[in-house]
């Protein structure tokens, strides 16, 4: 034993050969890591092995070196002793030419100093320096020289080993050395053309022409907790007199001690009550902001309220208007549903569908929009009622790629976007895998809940979506312009999320702009915006005057006021005639809502494209514009009675039980119950929405006799009891799903 741990202590990593290539350089960026194990007296470089041409990967990941068993090892090393490097013309060579009738061989440090092509991917083929791709160049191409987008430096435009051009950009060129200490940094998730930002053609080229791209995340990305403190939401009430007797740190959601930020800096906050504000919609500067602002002389509470006002009468047209994400979840008539009122979940405003709409017969009218009329509304809703089943029936035809192998998701409600991202780049994700949700924060769950998780999953990653950075806006939402968003390449993770929850049964999305939709179905140069798109207030507010200017004297005068802001947005010219104006708008809404953002634009267009969501899109727009840009139908005694088939041992059970079913459901439309529509879904389903896609399977009533209703959730089953009269019917009703959704909630 003493002399073993002798052994092992003289064993320097340092100053061992590989047993491949003779050396005994450690640099990972060139050979890949060099490993020692002591057990087997062996060292080899990680590339050295890789690119071996005698040698497989016969084993599991954690067998041997990395699937490479020692054997084989051993074998391949006593192969390549038997011949000799072409290059530095010692034995050892265990690397060969892949082209016909070449016979060189050499190790895999000399092919590097020779300039072979080594490719890693597929067959982890080589080639010589004679028989490498080359990268095809054209005679019109100018010669010259330009900047590496990487190091800066100038690399001139010539077909040689150190030089490569973008394969997607005509006027990009890296040096060799730089595109491979970017591929290692940033990995085959971030690893991507730095000027058009095109991530599979690039990669492809880069991988033919020797770039190695490492298939895990970014280094940044594998610090743990490196951008924790920019999922810091800041919650202190600054007013200088703070009402609450808790203190100035409590928040309570949806209640009068919530505490709202400041619009414009977000690190100053105040509770509701604190001053005076009767809802959270309602905007709150802070003073430093307010004070900065009335210096610069364009701070004035009356010009926003105006133009609120005029973006509600002149905004488009949205057919199923919601109320705003705040709201409390509520029935007409009814008291606030206790069942689902914890603080975690009503901050992140579970049921955007938990208002319900009562039937024909006594339906409040509400002003949903001031375009459509009262009698063209029922119409309006059976007609999105049939694009939805539409919609549905066309992604259940993408769910057919869905195979059953599964992927697990590990994620944190608290922090939903972090954790879905970190599972989403995950390497083993695939869009086609059958996703199971995780919650690391929920104990206790257990597994008949993993449908259900999903499905919460699904539904907090979709609204932290709709209110995150991404995107801008009230109700329709453009993208935004986030240059750090861009550089971490969230606006492709932001449409591929959006496009698997469809798929895999998230809800509808519902918060997409006519013109985002559009922009994405059609292309963005056949679209043509209008001032309610901008959701900057100031720009909104300079352009509603140039767009209102009466004569040619006042429109100049708008126009010197706002030169800076012409000039950026490449608008500033010389106007002669009071009707140049209408151009000028025109043209000053496709810079700020286009072109302004067509690297967001293009980016979040190719994570849509994943399972083949934006093909159908374009496909179908009138299909998917009533998914992804109207909220989604509240839930009603006849959309949930619609929803369910019944099945009954005999036909007088399922005759009075469906009468006992369809009235306990009107009762609950009417407020005259203690749960809701979406209570009575989520005992049964899992879920508090009717997916886009819709259940799977789909819901059943069964109506047996047993004491009292069981969901069956796997199977979409509600069994009922048959009772003898409708009191007794509602009573257990209202017992069960209480008691049932309080205790998972706690």
């Amino acid at each position: 034993e003493e002399l073993k741990m002798s052994k092992m202590n003289n064993f320097d990593a340092q100053s061992t050969f590989c047993a491949l290539c003779g050396r005994t350089d450690d640099c990972p960026e060139k050979y890949g890591e060099k490993r020692t194990y002591v057990e087997y007296n062996l060292t080899v470089h990680y590339y050295c092995l890789l690119m071996s041409s005698g040698i497989w990967q016969r084993g599991e990941e954690d067998e041997g070196v990395d699937g490479f068993l020692i054997t084989d090892i051993r074998k391949e090393v006593n192969r390549a002793a038997k011949l000799k490097c072409n290059i530095c013309k010692k034995k050892g060579a265990s690397i060969g030419c892949v082209a016909p009738k070449c016979k060189r061989s050499y190790h895999f440090p000399c092919g590097l100093q020779r300039e072979c092509i080594f490719q890693f991917m597929e067959d982890f083929r080589s080639y010589c320096w004679e028989h490498r791709p080359v990268q095809k160049f054209l005679d019109k191409e100018p010669r010259g020289a330009s900047q590496c987008t990487i190091c800066l430096d100038l690399v001139e435009h010539l077909p040689v080993y150190t030089v490569l051009k973008s394969p997607c950009c005509k006027t990009a060129w890296f040096h060799r050395e730089c595109l491979q200490y970017q591929a290692l940094s940033a990995g085959i998730f971030f690893f991507r053309c730095t000027v058009c930002n095109n991530k599979d053609k690039f990669q492809n080229e880069m991988l033919r022409m020797g770039i190695h791209i490492p298939e895990r995340d970014a280094s940044w990305e594998l610090e743990e907790n490196a951008y924790q403190e920019l999922l810091h939401c800041y919650q202190h009430c600054d007013v200088k007199r703070c009402l609450c007797k808790k203190g100035r740190d409590y928040n309570e959601p949806d209640s009068k001690w919530e505490i709202k930020r400041c619009q414009y800096c977000g690190s100053r906050g105040t509770h509701l009550a604190c001053s005076s504000m009767k809802s959270w919609e309602q905007n709150w500067e802070c003073m430093e902001c307010r004070s900065i602002f009335a210096k610069s002389g364009k701070y004035s509470k009356r010009k926003k309220r105006a133009l609120a006002a005029c973006e509600n009468t002149n905004g488009t047209p949205c057919l199923l208007e919601e109320p705003p994400p705040k709201s409390p979840r509520q029935s007409s008539g009814a008291p606030r549903n206790f069942l689902l009122q914890s603080p975690k979940i009503m901050s992140q405003n579970l049921s955007p569908c938990s208002h319900l709409e009562l039937p024909a017969s006594n339906r409040v009218t509400m002003s949903l929009s001031p375009v459509v009329s009262n009698r063209s509304r029922p119409l309006r809703h059976k007609h999105l009622r049939e694009q939805r089943r539409e919609a549905s029936n066309i992604l259940k035809e993408l769910k057919v790629q869905v195979k059953t192998k599964t992927t697990r998701l590990n994620i944190n409600a608290e922090n939903i976007w972090s954790s879905a991202l970190k599972g989403f780049r995950q390497r083993i994700f695939s869009p086609t895998n059958t996703i199971e949700v995780n919650f690391s924060n929920y104990k206790n769950r257990s597994k008949t809940d993993t449908c259900a998780s999903k499905h919460h999953f699904f539904q907090l990653l979709m609204l932290h979506l709709q209110n995150s950075s991404l995107f801008e806006g009230s109700s329709g939402k453009n993208l935004s312009l986030d240059f750090q968003a861009v550089k971490e390449n969230l606006y492709f993770e932001a449409g591929k999320m959006i496009a698997v929850s469809l798929v895999h049964g998230g809800p509808s999305p519902g918060f997409f702009s006519k013109t985002l939709f559009d922009c994405l179905v059609y292309g963005p140069e056949n679209v043509k915006p209008t001032l309610e798109d901008v959701a900057d207030v100031d720009v909104a507010q300079t352009i509603k005057t140039i767009k209102d200017a009466n004569s040619l004297s006042s429109l100049q005068s708008t126009l010197q006021d706002c030169c800076e802001f012409l000039a950026a947005a490449g608008c500033l010219r010389p106007v002669t005639a009071l009707c140049d104006k209408d151009m000028l708008v025109h043209d000053i809404l496709m810079y700020h809502v286009i072109k302004r953002i067509s690297l967001p634009l293009e980016s979040f267009r190719q994570g849509l494209e994943t399972l083949g969501v934006l093909e159908k899109m374009q496909l179908h727009p009138d299909v998917f514009s009533s998914i992804l840009c109207h909220k989604p139908e509240r839930l009603s005694a006849e959309t949930v009675c619609d929803l369910f088939t019944i099945h009954s041992s005999s036909d007088v059970n399922k005759l009075k039980g469906a009468g006992f079913w369809l009235g306990y459901l009107q009762d609950v439309q009417n407020g005259e119950s203690v749960v809701t529509m979406e209570d009575i879904l989520l005992f049964v389903t899992g879920s508090c929405y009717i997916p886009s896609i819709g259940f799977d399977p789909e819901p059943t009533i069964k109506f047996l006799h047993i004491r009292y209703p069981i969901a069956n959730r796997p199977l979409n089953c509600l069994e009922l009891p048959v009772t003898k009269t409708y009191q007794q019917f509602k009573n257990k009703m209202e017992l069960t799903i209480r008691n049932t959704l309080r205790v998972e909630m706690e």
